[in-house]
């Protein structure tokens, strides 16, 4: 009844009281369609609200990863064989051997000193060659070639003792030096750097 009051006396004919009855009429209007909208902007927000909170669940934990297996290690490589005992023992008696026959005084009357060297050197040679089997055959024949020519010096020293024969055994002396270090140090690497004391 209010609102027909009003407008009726909207009607009264006045146009500036017709304009704010207009006015407050629309104002009327803009009012209830800005609540309506709020209201489902609120309804729309509490819906979203609990469709998030319904579908956000804690995350699961993730199972620990299995520790990762250690790769398998590499298969060593095999070592080197190391030589029999005997062909190092044997390498030692010949050092001592062949050091003594070098350090022998050469004259014409210590001839018979050197063959009784010589042969001892010949026998620790022929035992490291019996170790060895057959191994470093370059360097073996080239000791057994230098022990023949210094067995021939000392042939022709006792035969015929000369200066000259005397020069020939020091040379054939230095060549049996000379072929046993080479068989030596190609021992050295399985037998180490010194060989061992040779046995009493």
């Amino acid at each position: 009844m209010a609102i027909g009051a009003g407008a009726a006396h909207c009607g009264s004919g006045q146009r500036p009281r017709l304009r704010r009855c207009g006015e407050h009429v629309a104002g009327h209007g803009n009012q209830s369609g800005w609540w309506r909208i709020i209201a489902v902007a609120f309804a729309a927000g509490l819906l979203l609200a609990a469709c998030s909170s319904s579908n956000t669940s804690s995350p699961s934990s993730s199972p620990s990863p299995r520790g990762t297996p250690a790769p398998a290690s590499a298969a060593a490589a095999p070592p080197s064989p190391s030589p029999a005992p005997g062909v190092c023992q044997a390498a030692a008696h010949l050092r001592a051997s062949v050091d003594t026959l070098t350090h022998v005084k050469i004259g014409k009357g210590t001839a018979s000193e050197i063959k009784s060297d010589l042969a001892d050197v010949e026998a620790k040679f022929t035992a490291l060659t019996g170790q060895l089997h057959g191994e470093f055959k370059t360097q073996t024949n080239a000791v057994k070639s230098a022990l023949d020519m210094l067995k021939t010096a000392v042939s022709n020293l006792t035969a015929h003792p000369s200066t000259s024969t005397v020069k020939g055994v020091a040379t054939a002396l230095g060549g049996v030096a000379t072929a046993a270090s080479s068989l030596l140090a190609s021992l050295a690497p399985q037998c180490g750097s010194s060989s061992p004391s040779p046995s009493a």
